[in-house]
């Protein structure tokens, strides 16, 4: 029972851990450092992580954003992998299945000193979901399709406002992003099965679905150039 409600039990912790350390965190962010406590359209999640508060204070938070960080990015290894045994390719059955394990590392490291590295995950997560999409979108699931499509431009609409220095609306959308991400995840977690692939035969694969993750590795490369 354990397994097989680990992703949604990873999930709700890690809600409720970060939930927790917004409620302690003394104040100050980007846009205003004289605030008082977390504000959800003001702070960034990684204000929680740091030791002290953007306003200068002990932040008595961290401790549980890390935590809470730690079971997100276990969640989100199990999840890829567990999608890894529903495509019926060999080849992005394992891409999936390296991406679950390297993730689970990298998504924690977002909580620590080693930010930047950290957010290597965030590119590897997105070619995870962008090859389930492909595999979704070739499938009968019509409220799933639309669902990766929307949150696939979450990602991408958090990434042009920060990018282009719009701090404001880039802080609200990343918890927009982040919340579509992980509705999607259990989306994809419960309400999928090999069985809603297993008619996307490998013949012809290479060909077929070229293209797409050819056009995602260009989107990969934008976003590396325009993050670093």
């Amino acid at each position: 029972m354990v397994k097989k409600y680990s992703v949604l039990i990873c999930m709700v912790i890690s809600v409720i851990l970060i939930v927790i350390a917004t409620l302690v965190y003394p104040g100050g962010s980007l846009l205003d450092k004289n605030s008082i406590g977390f504000d959800w359209s003001k702070n960034f999640l990684s204000n929680l992580f740091a030791t002290k508060a953007v306003n200068g204070l002990e932040n008595p938070g961290w401790i549980w954003a890390v935590l809470g960080m730690a079971f997100h990015s276990v969640g989100y290894g199990i999840f890829f992998v567990n999608m890894s045994k529903k495509v019926p390719s060999r080849q992005w059955s394992t891409i999936l299945k390296y991406i679950g394990a390297i993730n689970i590392l990298l998504i924690f490291l977002i909580a620590t000193p080693l930010h930047d590295l950290g957010t290597i995950s965030i590119i590897l997560t997105l070619l995870g979901l962008f090859t389930i999409t492909v595999f979704i979108l070739k499938s009968k699931l019509h409220l799933l399709k639309f669902c990766c499509i929307i949150c696939l431009l979450t990602f991408y609409c958090f990434f042009s406002l920060f990018g282009f220095g719009y701090l404001g609306l880039a802080v609200i959308m990343q918890k927009v992003y982040n919340l579509s991400s992980m509705l999607l995840v259990l989306g994809l977690e419960y309400f999928t099965n090999y069985e809603n692939f297993k008619h996307i035969k490998s013949g012809g694969q290479k060909n077929k679905y070229n293209e797409p993750f050819t056009a995602l590795a260009s989107h990969c490369q934008l976003f590396v150039y325009a993050t670093f």
